[in-house]
């Protein structure tokens, strides 16, 4: 009896071990992926590589690794990451494409953004530039609606593609100004930008990589920024919303996410970290390199952020008349 006693309290005493050894585990115990639904190079990789390194640096031990899973829009890498095991070992660097565009543009979409995945925070948004051609005799936003008023349908705008960002941008913004303008679809944004130069259309907007480096050569003139707040990069530069239509906001943007049950102290762990990186003077360097401005935020600010966003985005196709079966 005695020793059957003895038997208990010694397994008693491994269990508390080992569930204390689990309990007191590191995450992450092993690599972690970081599913990008875009090629190698497009902004949304190259912020994750950034994040990855950060992640990297403040959790000793461990590796993050990006893995490229493009294709459909981003379609393809949010319904890995919706169907993952919930343990952290697997995140998705998603976009204002896959969280909030994509729900109301296509029509059986294989994932649902706020029961599929649990919000870790707002990276950054990517203001798009109201760019219109040197020749134009616009100067202001004020300028352009008034010459659009004047000539209903006859100006004509470009963007990267039928249903994508800068398209939605501007019909936002027709909306807005009560303004008619003429939609050119164009295969990719550069060549939209290459004919906006040669006078074949006259307006759009366009991201920071795209776009300011032709303002400062003098190719294109930028009359205004989607963004709340002016861009960094280009103080000089006003916001729709001062130039006439306040409350005026529609960028692109890149945040963090895991499947949805992913431990809260995961989700907490990498937010907080998240949020000091991006408080650091060379990481945001690095992001206004690429057009972008730093944000960080809480797990339930970022959900707020999405659901609100839903909505915009969820208008903005409906003025375009973008569906995708």
């Amino acid at each position: 009896m005695q020793i059957l006693k003895q038997a208990v309290l010694a397994l008693s005493a491994v269990l508390l071990s080992l569930t204390g050894s689990l309990s007191n585990a590191q995450y992450p115990e092993s690599p972690v992926k970081m599913i990008v639904g875009f090629p190698p190079g497009q902004a949304t990789d190259v912020v994750a590589r950034y994040m990855a390194q950060k992640f990297a640096e403040n959790l000793p031990g461990s590796s993050f690794i990006v893995d490229n899973r493009a294709g459909a829009s981003g379609i393809l890498g949010s319904r890995i990451v919706a169907a993952a095991v919930p343990d952290g070992l697997t995140l998705m660097m998603g976009s204002s494409a896959t969280l909030a565009v994509n729900p109301a543009l296509y029509k059986d979409l294989p994932y649902d953004v706020l029961r599929d995945f649990a919000p870790i925070s707002l990276i950054a948004i990517v203001p798009q530039y109201l760019v219109v051609n040197i020749d134009l005799p616009v100067k202001t936003v004020k300028d352009l609606v008034e010459l659009a008023k004047k000539s209903p349908g006859q100006i004509n705008y470009g963007s990267g593609g039928s249903g994508v960002t800068n398209h939605l941008i501007m019909e936002l913004f027709k909306q807005a100004s009560d303004t008619n303008m003429t939609h050119v679809p164009y295969k990719g944004g550069p060549a939209a930008l290459t004919d906006l130069m040669a006078g074949r259309i006259s307006a759009m907007f366009e991201t920071g990589p795209g776009a300011i480096p032709l303002i400062q050569a003098g190719r294109l003139r930028a009359i205004a920024v989607s963004s709340a707040q002016r861009a960094a990069a280009t103080p000089d530069i006003p916001t729709v919303a001062e130039s006439g239509y306040p409350g005026f906001q529609a960028v692109a943007w890149i945040g963090l996410v895991a499947p949805a049950k992913t431990p809260e102290s995961v989700i907490n762990t990498l937010s907080k970290i998240s949020m000091s990186a991006l408080r650091e003077k060379d990481f945001s360097a690095k992001l206004a390199a690429l057009g972008a401005v730093p944000v960080g935020n809480s797990p339930s600010e970022f959900r707020s952020f999405i659901e609100e966003e839903l909505k915009r985005w969820a208008v903005a196709v409906k003025l375009s008349g973008a569906k995708v079966d």
